[in-house]
């Protein structure tokens, strides 16, 4: 028996996350924000084709088990996905392709009745992203890395687990199950510290100790199209202190 499993992380950057200087092609309208992602996820492949996220990490992995429950083989069959940047100059439309790093999928890690599969996928937009950074040399012109690493537990009697273990601080990552169903999203971004700390060494590339992801459950449905809504509406929305 074959039993497949997936957990996808969809990466996408909402509206008002970046602040600094980088910000300003956002607020001309050069750059642009993504729209949140839907509930029910599609073609991975497409759906980052058609320049509606950053990045995605799809792991898919499977275990073939006899009758006896005894697991015979097991492997990856996921993958990643990078878009591009689309920019608005001078009336028209320019695309730049991003660059996608080497899929890194660690070996399965095996036990009597279960397989755990870490998939880590990620990599860079294709344009120039003047920023300065904490140390030498100060200024860098190639953009921080985006990643996300996912882990799928599969037993021989089924059951399956599914981990975010860890993920850069930006942008915006949502998780899907195996039924492309949203279960879990970052509950926390950080432009600033990714922007200034994100360099070549401190990503799953280099020499990385890992950033633990802070995942939180998903709101409903109505939450989120309120939130697009007000984050759309072109009004800055007021806030109030409630005492």
């Amino acid at each position: 028996m074959r039993i497949d499993a997936s957990v996808t992380s969809i990466s996408w950057i909402p509206s008002e996350a970046i602040t600094g200087p980088v910000r300003l092609p956002f607020e001309i309208g050069v750059n642009h924000y993504d729209d949140p992602p839907p509930d029910t996820l599609g073609d991975v492949a497409a759906f980052v084709a058609d320049d509606r996220c950053r990045f995605a990490n799809d792991l898919r992995a499977w275990i073939e088990v006899d009758d006896d429950g005894r697991i015979l083989d097991a492997g990856y069959a996921g993958a990643g996905y990078v878009g591009s940047t689309t920019l608005q100059l001078l009336g028209r439309s320019v695309t730049f392709p991003g660059v996608g790093y080497p899929v890194i999928q660690e070996e399965p890690q095996r036990s009597a009745d279960r397989v755990r599969f870490v998939q880590t996928a990620g990599g860079r937009t294709g344009t120039p992203s003047p920023r300065p950074v904490r140390r030498a040399p100060f200024v860098r012109i190639v953009p921080p890395t985006v990643w996300t690493t996912l882990a799928l537990t599969l037993h021989a009697d089924g059951h399956v687990e599914r981990d975010v273990v860890s993920t850069s601080p930006f942008p915006r990552h949502w998780i899907y199950d195996g039924d492309a169903t949203l279960v879990a999203k970052s509950g926390f971004i950080d432009f600033q510290t990714w922007s200034e700390t994100n360099i070549g060494d401190e990503t799953p590339w280099g020499e990385l100790s890992p950033t633990d992801a802070r995942v939180t459950e998903v709101e409903s449905a109505l939450e989120r199209q309120l939130s697009l809504a007000i984050m759309r509406s072109g009004e800055k929305p007021e806030l109030r202190k409630v005492d």
